[in-house]
């Protein structure tokens, strides 16, 4: 039995490099060794008012870029939360186990809170919960995820263990994945900041639906030091950063990188490493745009993949419910 891997991603405001070389682009090499299911998470973005209509078709761009990034539908399950009810349903039950003060010490409500202080909703604080639900729904194992997750993992191994403790089992225990390389990539502009799709400074982000002249400029003008020597060090985060992003994409090692530009000035590293991403993202926005354009194609595979995500989901609701004892017709 392969181990079964989890992971979701909101589908607001695309995704950028920082998502690609912390997550995605390791949730296809993970399909060859285990059970992966995986979730654009739209109930986690109704924290924040979007147009109806803008999300229905963000699902759908979520969507696409996560078959163009090479999720196969066959090997592994693809799917829209909010289609699985048993989500919200296990969400409940598990805030139940949650208290209060593992909530609040969330670093991701507080600094959500802090940017948005006018809609500070209950979802914001409870979201942890939301997200133990998705993944232990699915005896989940792996969770590949960023630094910036780690602590939604904990809590969710939380309150999985406090679950199992009461009624003697009945969740696995997931673990964190993270890369060794590329979980934190930076901004191009303020290289101290994690990369944000939010970023009203469109030179700080590299969206993975920009254009390959769009990828040459913003890496161009991406801030580095007064300094000469191509390596990682105190002061230098903003070379670090682009050769973390060359290294995430080449396979190179740190070390290997300083060797191959020894001597090389900033200008031509800087080519170099935006004429790499495009020879990644360039045919990954082709594939994009052709399967966002099918969309029967596109909702045929959504569907089943909410069938499926829904058989399995029910058999783990029915077990909790069984073991708090409100399952009373079985």
């Amino acid at each position: 039995m392969k181990k079964i891997v989890f992971s979701g991603i909101q589908p607001t405001g695309g995704f950028h490099l920082g998502n690609y070389i912390g997550a995605l682009k390791n949730w296809n090499r993970m399909q060859d060794d285990y059970d992966c299911i995986y979730s654009v998470v739209d109930l986690h973005s109704l924290t924040v008012r979007s147009d109806p209509a803008r999300l229905k078709e963000m699902i759908r761009e979520a969507s696409a870029m996560l078959l163009a990034l090479g999720i196969d539908p066959k090997r592994s399950i693809l799917f829209v939360q909010g289609q699985v009810r048993q989500h919200a349903e296990l969400c409940w039950i598990l805030s139940c186990y949650t208290q209060f003060g593992e909530l609040s010490r969330m670093t991701q409500f507080k600094d959500k809170s802090s940017a948005n202080p006018e809609n500070i909703n209950a979802g914001l604080f409870t979201y942890p919960a939301l997200m133990a639900a998705d993944i232990l729904l699915y005896d989940t194992s792996l969770v590949p995820i960023g630094d910036d997750q780690r602590q939604h993992v904990e809590l969710s191994r939380d309150v999985a263990g406090r679950f199992n403790g009461i009624y003697g089992g009945g969740f696995t225990m997931p673990e964190g994945f993270f890369p060794k390389v590329g979980a934190r990539i930076m901004s191009l502009q303020q290289p101290l900041v994690k990369m944000s799709k939010s970023d009203p400074n469109e030179n700080a982000k590299i969206m993975l639906t920009d254009s390959d002249g769009m990828i040459i400029k913003k890496f161009k003008r991406a801030v580095t030091d007064s300094g000469s020597e191509i390596r990682a060090g105190e002061g230098k985060e903003g070379i670090a950063n682009l050769m973390t992003i060359y290294s995430a994409l080449t396979g190179k090692s740190m070390d290997e990188v300083e060797k191959e530009f020894e001597g090389k000035g900033y200008g031509e590293f800087k080519t170099t490493v935006g004429e790499t991403v495009v020879s990644v993202l360039s045919p990954l926005r082709t594939e994009y745009e052709r399967i966002l354009t099918d969309r029967a194609y596109l909702d045929g595979i959504l569907k089943d993949g909410a069938e499926r995500a829904c058989e399995r989901a029910e058999r783990m609701l029915s077990k909790v419910k069984e073991k708090i004892g409100i399952n009373i017709y079985n």
